[in-house]
């Protein structure tokens, strides 16, 4: 497939509309500016003093949860700039697993750390199979309510071996204080699994509870719960396969989420390939039943080793911003009130290193699959728009599969290579539509009743792109947003810049 994006013109419009809290509302839409609610390059206050300043900072490998009228997120513990002596110099209460809540998925408070230490077992079954290497940080938290208890699963790994450790800790409210409660599944040399990434889902017709879980080694798999404790429901039992790519010296697939959409009684599964720092990407599959199998776009069972799509999210750059790096390991979350976010790293270009939140308003496609906004929720207000309101310059990106054209080690990129190369950003094209429903040589045609926009050229159909309402993060603008799938597969992004 061609990766200029010279045919973006073939694109879509179709939606929901949303707009910026601290912008006015108006009848008929006109942009707006509007500031950006934080600023990407938090360097000033990276500072271990600032780490209260950390909302949407530092954020890597997130989880969501709505509890009450609250929002929370854990995280890797992964710092930029990260200082342990300085911490511990200037009264930093330095932990493992970032916590952050907030009221609105816009405003963040950073709240501290899950756990003063790593869990000892975790760390004395690490340094056993790893010749005492390993077992410096805790990976991808994942919380649960359980009745009036919350759940909290976390990786401990030795990078690059699958000598790792999925735990659970328990606590009275989803602050804490958490009590250690013991191993879920862990990994060693010899297995074909690797115990990190856990994500958990309930099986809403039988009540089981279901982990899935892997990275890297031999794929992703799912395990049978016991709801009661939340351990593993059989001794020992380390599940079956349910997704594998073809070669894991450079084919990494990792972080497994999975989700469960009540209106479509399907179970949703994203996962994320390629190295974290540089071509990361989201891919998605569904299921009838949370253990599997699932099917990705051409209905392909994802244990075989084609690379599946849809692609939800990929490097990318609009105009007038340097663009994002590895804009994965997603979390999902469903607000209670119909509406489902995605939460996921994303690393600011050219260098890579900062590591900010993204959270993208779900959305689903009329044939079912779930796409994301191109832009950062900021809590716009919804509305419909009238084909009229449609009529201007577009920016447009088509979200395609980056080329892999470099080694890697673990699945990860080597030192030195943590910049994106030629080709691994999509990168926008700019196209007008006219009001008489005309965008260069296609045609485009609105569903005001759906917000779904379509488009024909000569040499491609898209068809019923959301339309919806938000935030133009690089212009600092209120405006229109679309998102969809074009027939292979591949997202389509857009925003109207004027």
């Amino acid at each position: 497939m061609n990766r200029s994006n010279t045919s973006l013109f073939m694109l879509l419009l179709c939606g929901t509309l949303i707009g910026f809290a601290s912008c006015r509302s108006t009848e008929q839409f006109a942009p707006q500016a509007c500031a950006n609610p934080w600023a990407d390059d938090y360097t000033p206050i990276s500072g271990m003093e600032h780490y209260k300043s950390w909302g949407t900072y530092n954020v890597h490998d997130p989880a969501c949860k709505k509890i009450g009228d609250t929002y929370y997120m854990y995280s890797t513990d992964a710092i930029f700039a990260e200082n342990r002596e300085e911490a511990k110099a200037k009264n930093v209460p330095l932990g493992y697993i970032q916590m952050r809540k907030s009221k609105d998925l816009v405003n963040w408070e950073f709240i501290g750390w899950a756990f003063a230490d790593i869990p000892q077992e975790a760390v004395n079954w690490v340094h056993q199979q790893a010749n005492g290497e390993g077992a410096t940080n805790i990976w991808a938290p994942y919380l649960v309510q359980h009745e009036d208890t919350y759940r909290l699963y976390y990786s401990v790994s030795a990078f690059g071996l699958n000598t790792s450790y999925i735990g659970m800790a328990e606590a009275p409210s989803p602050e804490g204080p958490w009590t250690q409660k013991g191993c879920v599944v862990k990994t060693g040399a010899g297995d074909a699994m690797n115990a990190i990434d856990p994500s958990i889902v309930e099986d809403k017709k039988n009540g089981k509870l279901w982990m899935h879980y892997g990275s890297y080694f031999g794929g992703l798999f799912c395990m049978e719960l016991d709801s009661a404790t939340g351990l593993a429901k059989t001794e020992d039992d380390k599940g079956h396969l349910i997704a594998r790519r073809a070669d894991y010296k450079k084919d990494n697939l990792e972080a497994p989420e999975i989700m469960y959409n009540e209106e479509l009684d399907k179970y949703y599964l994203f996962t994320s390939y390629d190295p974290l720092m540089t071509t990361y990407n989201v891919r998605v599959a569904y299921a009838d039943k949370p253990e599997g199998p699932f099917f990705d776009f051409h209905g392909t069972d994802i244990k075989d080793t084609t690379n599946n799509v849809p692609v939800v999210t990929a490097p990318y750059s609009f105009k007038n911003h340097p663009g994002w790096a590895g804009p994965a390991h997603c979390g999902i979350m469903n607000d209670g009130e119909g509406r489902y976010f995605m939460v996921h790293q994303g690393r600011l270009s050219p260098d890579n290193h900062l590591m900010n939140l993204h959270l993208r308003q779900v959305f689903f496609t009329e044939d079912g699959w779930p796409v994301v906004s191109p832009q950062r929720y900021t809590g716009t207000p919804e509305r419909k728009f009238s084909k009229s309101e449609l009529a201007g310059e577009w920016e447009i990106i088509r979200i395609v599969e980056p080329p892999l054209v470099r080694d890697l080690s673990a699945g990860q990129i080597l030192w030195g290579e943590g910049s994106l190369k030629e080709g691994e950003q999509a990168q926008s094209t700019i196209i007008t539509f006219d009001e008489n429903g005309k965008a260069g040589e296609a045609d485009w045609c609105f569903n005001p009743q759906k917000q779904l926009l379509s488009i024909k050229s000569p040499e491609e159909e898209i068809s019923n792109l959301i339309i919806f309402a938000g935030h133009d993060w690089e212009n600092e603008q209120s405006t229109v947003l679309l998102t969809g799938l074009d027939n292979n597969g591949y997202s389509v992004w857009g925003k109207k810049i004027r």
